[in-house]
């Protein structure tokens, strides 16, 4: 993952179309959690922001996008996985966005609030928004102007200096 990001950022950069310093990477749900680990794993991005992810692989411990097998058979993996298992080598300025009744069986709300947790303990520069009333996919209008607001103000904050 990490190499591939390093390919389209360099493929982009020789273009003329970018600042290589100032890239930043974004996802929501499953693009979450591999923001975190982009972020973890690397030194390529100014900063991230995930939306609605899961952080801590063994709280999924029957199985994660195409992963079948489950957290006993395969420990090694779910904790290698997890960006809060490696929240101490995080540091990078990152949003966590999520629904405070997020009713996805993987990506309960509790994923984001202990993964903020680690990161602020740890020193980290976090931010973290939980949104109201919102399930995974974020649908009252005032939420989404909210979302939209502090991506701006964060990459703003984070990609102008």
């Amino acid at each position: 993952m990490v190499a591939d990001a390093d390919a389209a950022i360099n493929a982009v950069d020789q273009l003329g179309y970018i600042d290589k310093k100032k890239v930043a990477v974004g996802g929501h749900s499953y693009g979450a959690f591999m923001t975190a680990n982009l972020l973890t794993h690397s030194k390529l991005f100014a900063c991230g922001i995930a939306r609605s992810g899961a952080y801590n692989r063994t709280l999924t411990p029957f199985g994660f996008q195409t992963e079948q097998r489950n957290y006993w058979d395969v420990p090694e993996i779910y904790n290698t996985m997890s960006p809060f298992m490696n929240a101490d080598k995080m540091k990078t300025p990152l949003l966590l966005i999520h629904g405070d009744a997020d009713n996805n069986p993987g990506t309960f709300t509790l994923q984001t609030e202990r993964y903020f947790q680690a990161l602020k303990n740890l020193g980290a520069p976090v931010r973290m928004v939980l949104l109201p009333k919102e399930s995974h996919g974020y649908q009252a209008k005032e939420n989404i102007f909210h979302v939209l607001w502090e991506q701006d103000q964060f990459l703003e904050k984070c990609l102008k200096k």
